[in-house]
């Protein structure tokens, strides 16, 4: 039976509390333990590079898992496999708290990042029916407001922790949230399952692929290991080909092949990896522009950055209401175009300029982003059928986690590219904010080529 169009309002604002709740805890953990690093550098004896595992293992969980888990949810169910991941997310969250070696505390947060796997990847799935189609923009709006706000407010809530706790207190909070979370579940909606089996051989080759990516852009970046760089990248385009071959021989494949062949979902897909490229580059190399460019404080830095996440979390519901009436495709298209303009007008920007100056211009990358990031979602969700939700949501949180790490790699690289020059690490920034902008500029052309394909 074809599922009703959305749940009743009071249902509905329920179950919108329970997913927002969710992807909250989610997205905060994803940079809440950046900020205290060190500290559990220093208390569980292991060294600073050591130490970036606890983050690594988190994140390389979350996107080798987003695929794998987007099939069981199509196949199982959203709110089952949703549920699943919030019970998973949430006992490791105690186990992370409780961890007394390096070893513990990373193989928790591996598990961690597959419960966030769970609610990152599925999220959407269930938006599409909490809301009635004549509404989904504005369930997106209120989903991308509160990833918006978790970003901007990561490091904000850490300091808040750490300044009357010690570190895991930054895991533990989680699990009352996620205790509440687990009794809201029952009100999000059930919905149909194909019960099509997981492909487990697909799942290692797209882990494989994506690791053997990830690893080798980050070994380009470094001096003496470009060999080693270009040998993993090759070897990842080799084992990548393979998995896409074998899910063209899938009925219902793991990577949906069958959803890149609608021009629409696969433009939005790319315009949506290119996006998010753009905006972690710039996340990255800006506090390097703003504290050894031109002098400022990390208090300094982080109020001029906190625009950019505050004006996408202000403009992105609206975004998201307007895309159920004006175009998606024009909404995103105008929202590229103006992050392109906010960047290259933050590169050029003369040295030692005023606040002001550069908080305008944050805001105006921000107002671009929150003006693409809700209409790009429903463009891409609609363009699956309904029993796909699973994949078109999947899909949305992949092509947005590998942007993020595809972004990152490239800032090492430039960093690196210019530093081996002779370049400042202020000129690698501008570099990489230029670099910024053009892949701004060609998610722009590429984004607009979907008003040609209907």
């Amino acid at each position: 039976m074809e599922p009703p169009d959305g749940l009743p309002p009071a249902e509905r604002l329920l179950a919108a509390i329970t997913i927002a709740l969710c992807v909250t805890m989610a997205v905060l953990d994803t940079s809440i333990a950046n900020i205290a690093l060190p500290t559990i550098a220093a208390d569980l004896h292991a060294t600073p590079a050591a130490s970036v595992w606890v983050v690594n293992s988190f994140q390389i969980a979350v996107l080798v898992s987003l695929l794998p888990v987007s099939a069981l949810g199509d196949s199982h169910g959203y709110r089952r496999v949703f549920s699943a991941g919030l019970v998973l997310f949430t006992a490791a969250s105690l186990a992370c708290a409780l961890a007394t070696t390096l070893p513990v505390l990373v193989a928790a947060r591996a598990v961690q990042g597959l419960g966030a796997a769970g609610i990152m990847g599925l999220n959407m799935a269930l938006i599409r029916y909490v809301y009635p189609r004549a509404q989904l923009g504005r369930g997106i709006g209120v989903n991308t407001l509160a990833v918006a706000v978790s970003t901007a407010a990561g490091p904000a809530v850490a300091a808040l922790v750490l300044s009357v706790a010690n570190w895991p207190w930054l895991f533990a909070v989680n699990v009352p949230f996620g205790l509440v979370a687990m009794v809201l579940v029952r009100h999000l909606p059930r919905t149909p399952a194909s019960g099509q089996r997981l492909d487990l051989a697909g799942a290692g080759t797209n882990a494989l692929a994506l690791v053997l990516l990830i690893s080798g852009l980050e070994a380009f970046a470094e001096p003496g290991t470009h060999l080693l760089g270009a040998a993993l990248l090759v070897l990842a385009v080799i084992v990548g080909t393979a998995f896409v071959r074998s899910q063209l021989r899938m009925p219902r494949p793991l990577l949906p092949v069958d959803l890149f062949r609608r021009p629409i979902f696969s433009l939005s897909i790319a315009t949506s990896i290119s996006c998010y490229m753009a905006q972690t580059m710039a996340y990255v190399s800006l506090p390097f522009l703003f504290q050894q460019g031109s002098g400022m404080s990390q208090i300094e830095t982080g109020l001029l950055i906190t625009p950019w996440p505050l004006t996408v979390a202000f403009v992105a519901p609206i975004a998201g209401r307007l895309s159920d009436r004006i175009s998606p495709v024009l909404l995103g298209g105008a929202g590229l175009c103006l992050l392109t303009l906010g960047l290259l007008l933050i590169a050029f920007l003369p040295g030692h300029a005023a606040g002001w100056a550069l908080a305008w211009r944050m805001a105006l990358c921000g107002v671009g982003f929150g003006l693409f990031q809700a209409p790009n979602v429903h463009l891409l969700l609609s363009s699956a059928p309904r029993e796909r939700s699973g994949a078109g949501s999947g899909m949305t949180s992949s092509a947005r986690l590998l942007g993020q790490s595809l972004g990152a790699a490239l800032v090492s690289v430039l960093f690196g590219l210019t530093a081996g020059g002779g370049g400042t690490v202020a000129t690698g920034a501008i570099a990489c904010l230029t670099t910024a902008a053009a892949v701004a500029g060609l998610a722009a052309l590429v984004g607009t080529a979907r008003l040609f394909n209907r």
